[in-house]
């Protein structure tokens, strides 16, 4: 039987309980669309950069005017301080599972990746290996090859296909009493899968080593539980689910037993004791704050407020629940309309291994794409051959999705 797909799409966008969050955010509604040239049919790209939110504007607005513009130095004492504590909290809260006291917001995900990575290091003297895998995303490889040289160590490589991701198995294979850290991302950037962070997280500790978990493509996406799981450290960015902005500073999780435990790298005037003491030498703080080293981004943390407190507000499981139903319209849609066409799922079709985008293999993908953005479909393109369909549950609906993919299909019937 055919599927009505136009009909499903109308269904589920009548029955969506987020539904109404959506024209919250810029450029969703259809008097925008219409009125603003280049504005996206639909958005695929929501796993690499989310949409602003409007109160994002009058939140920056009155940043300017009045925060910086008229209290000036000021706001530093009023509110400044300790927004990267608190800003941090809330996305614990609302996103990761996490207590307070152990999430902060500061410096760029590489940055964060590599103090983290270095602080684990630092805290199993006499261990000479790191395991990564193949397939993460190239800045945790680059920083972890150059950490590896400038310590001496030796990387453990996981082999990882590009349609699936790490498993329990794999690293139980590699992980001894040599491994220091484990560096691995909950969803994989390519393909979607979603690897089983709880069980690696035990591997890990049995084996005496610490892991650091990239989260970047997990947060706000998908129902990470980092206090329940033991997760030692975890480190996100914060532009793509969390609707931040482009650079939008990152955010790192240290467990609270940990904090005293392991070092900071990068010494900082901002992780001290007393840091308007100016002191002859680093004393560090005896809490979170010890892992912020120079002034925090104020500025680039505006636009995050408020899409944090959105996902607080509605939950993250509604935002999981959601998330699912539109990977799997997708998946379900390609099974049906484009399979004939040779296009191929990259992405695990179990719910309990799939993130929040599904990526769809055709050897015309590179150019299918480039195409797309010419028609306003805006998905983006992955080596070998995949198009990725990013889907951000807050922002986009069934309808637009629907919209996308019989574009995708028109396009690459096209090419022939």
């Amino acid at each position: 039987m055919t599927t009505n797909f136009d009909t499903r799409a109308a269904e589920l966008d009548a029955a969506d309980p987020l539904a109404a969050h959506r024209a919250k955010f810029f450029g969703t509604d259809e008097a925008t669309q219409s009125s603003t040239p280049g504005m996206p049919l639909a958005y695929f790209d929501g796993n690499s950069l989310g949409r602003p939110m409007s109160a994002s504007f009058d939140r920056i607005e009155a940043f300017l005017r009045h925060d910086w513009g008229t209290r000036l130095i000021r706001s530093w004492d009023e509110q400044w301080l300790d927004l990267p504590l608190e800003l941090g909290n809330k996305i614990g809260a609302a996103a990761l599972g996490a207590a307070p006291g152990q999430t902060f917001v500061g410096d760029s995900t590489s940055v964060l990746l590599y103090k983290m990575a270095r602080a684990a290091i630092g805290a199993r003297p006499g261990r000479t290996e790191i395991v990564l895998d193949t397939d993460n995303f190239p800045t945790d490889r680059y920083l972890l090859e150059g950490i590896a040289d400038e310590l001496n160590m030796t990387l453990r490589w996981i082999e990882v296909d590009t349609s699936s991701g790490v498993t329990p198995e794999q690293v139980a294979a590699v992980v001894n009493s040599n491994t220091a850290l484990v560096l691995l991302s909950h969803v994989a950037y390519r393909s979607g899968f979603m690897a089983d962070a709880p069980a690696i997280t035990k591997i890990t500790h049995d084996a005496g080593a610490l892991i650091v978990w990239d989260l970047s493509h997990s947060v706000g996406s998908v129902v990470v539980e980092l206090d329940k799981w033991n997760v030692d450290i975890a480190v996100g960015c914060s532009y793509k689910y969390l609707c931040g902005g482009p650079g939008a500073p990152a955010w790192a999780y240290v467990r609270k037993d940990l904090q005293t435990v392991i070092e900071q790298p990068i010494q900082g005037w901002w992780g001290t004791k007393n840091m308007f003491l100016m002191g002859p030498g680093y004393d560090p703080e005896n809490d979170l704050r010890r892992f912020i080293t120079g002034t925090t981004p104020v500025v680039g943390m505006q636009a995050m407020i408020d899409p944090v407190e959105l996902i607080g507000e509605v939950s993250i499981e509604a935002v999981r629940a959601k998330s699912l139903l539109l990977t799997q319209f997708v998946i379900d849609y390609t099974d049906e309309v484009l399979a004939p066409l040779g296009v191929t799922v990259a992405t695990p079709r179990d719910p309990a291994h799939r993130g929040g985008h599904v990526t769809l293999n055709h050897p015309h993908m590179r150019e299918l794409n480039a195409l797309l953005w010419k028609e306003d479909i805006i998905p983006d393109y992955r080596d070998p051959h995949g198009l990725r369909i990013g889907l951000s549950p807050l922002t986009t609906s069934f309808e637009e999705v629907f919209i996308g993919m019989e574009r995708v299909k028109e396009t690459l019937l096209s090419l022939g």
